[in-house]
């Protein structure tokens, strides 16, 4: 006889109604909450947050630097960032050549402009997924080792521009004045962006010592892992997904050439990158001498590329300019003004630069970015590396 309480039956009817109630929502929220639609969010927010930083400062006055700035100069600095987008080609086949593929150069030049410009263009930095796309279709490069050369690469990148921060930081310590000691001892934007740096400079150092080990050690982890998912279908899947990718990274860590070699062109590649911040700051009249701005140039360009590394905005805008005009100003009498005018002119003729060879890119390889985006994508969501 019920008494009017509830049974077994309808409790549990209850609970397993407000279970789907509560899946439903989830899948919502993750629906609404896209990467896509949480980079123009955090895009904004940064933006608005570069604003508020800068609010002291006079924005007709940084128009008015950025149009004083020597034309012939930031010509200069455009050929100099030009030249080194082969030099990325050369190293990315290089990364490929250790895994078992040789492209050449012109292939993979081409698929780094088109990613690049796909990081710049697309919102959630699709440009990982088009590069892996690229190089799937058009050099048949299975997707696991087309994102396993990325990773191989943004770890090369990481490590050249923390070691690039060193070296300018020793070189400011020692040089006497504002050092960067001295503005992590004290508040403000430049303490931030230094701190943040470290951070991810120190997590790139443990990754790379993890990966080294790892590659050169016999410890029968895979084994063991596989012995986990046996039985569970989706498991081992996904397990001899990660376990592909993971092979393919410590592949390249097992060849001291092919790292020697790597590792140059990284250099290389941000020398120029480098080269190109400083002849900007000079094209504005920065009015230092020549081994103080080449120094002050390297450590804001290697904050500045570290701060981007955060996911936090479109191809990094807000990101850069907020830690290289902080860097700037905390080391140097340069004025505010000067140094956000440089910040954006060195990062939009980067991303001008980036754009137009991209769009040659896309036309040459007979492209849609679009498509790639979506068909790279679905092939990383899926995990179908097994498959290619």
């Amino acid at each position: 006889m019920n008494d009017g309480g509830e049974g077994p039956d309808s409790r549990d009817a209850d609970r397993g109604s407000r279970g789907g109630c509560g899946r439903a929502a989830s899948k919502r929220l993750a629906t609404a909450l896209t990467r896509r639609r949480l980079t123009i969010v955090g895009t904004v927010l940064v933006l608005v947050g570069l604003l508020v930083a800068l609010r002291g400062i006079d924005l007709r006055t940084v128009v008015a630097e950025i149009s004083s700035a020597d034309p012939f100069v930031i010509g200069v600095a455009v050929a100099v960032y030009a030249a080194s987008w082969p030099l990325r080609g050369r190293r990315y086949g290089d990364v490929l050549a250790a895994m078992g593929y040789q492209v050449g150069t012109v292939g993979p030049t081409l698929a780094v402009f088109v990613s690049q410009t796909a990081n710049l263009a697309i919102p959630a930095r699709a440009g990982d997924a088009v590069r892996a796309y690229v190089m799937r279709t058009r050099r048949d490069i299975p997707y696991a080792a087309g994102f396993a050369s990325l990773a191989v690469e943004r770890m090369f990148d990481l490590a050249t521009i923390a070691a690039l921060a060193g070296l300018a930081t020793g070189w400011l310590a020692l040089g006497g004045g504002t050092g960067p000691l001295e503005i992590v001892a004290a508040a403000g934007g430049a303490r931030t962006a230094l701190v943040a740096a470290a951070a991810v400079s120190t997590a790139t150092v443990g990754v790379g010592i993890v990966v080294v080990t790892s590659a050169r050690a016999d410890h029968g982890l895979s084994a063991w892992l596989r012995t986990r998912a046996d039985g569970r279908p989706r498991l081992a899947g996904a397990l001899e997904a990660g376990l592909r990718f993971a092979g393919d990274v410590q592949i390249v860590a097992r060849q001291p050439k092919a790292v020697a070699a790597i590792g140059v062109g990284s250099l290389v590649v941000w020398i120029l990158d480098v080269l190109t911040a400083v002849l900007v700051l000079a094209a504005l009249g920065s009015g230092l001498a020549t081994w103080p701005l080449l120094a002050v140039g390297t450590l804001a360009v290697s904050v500045g590329n570290l701060a981007k590394v955060l996911p936090l905005s479109q191809g990094g805008v807000g990101l850069y300019e907020a830690a290289f005009t902080a860097l700037v100003v905390g080391l140097t009498p340069i004025g505010a003004s000067t140094a956000l005018a440089a910040a954006i002119v060195d990062h939009a003729l980067k991303n001008g630069v980036t754009l137009v060879g991209g769009g040659g890119a896309v036309a040459s390889l007979g492209l849609s970015v679009s498509e790639a985006t979506a068909d790279g994508g679905d092939a990383g969501d899926r995990q179908a590396f097994r498959r290619a």
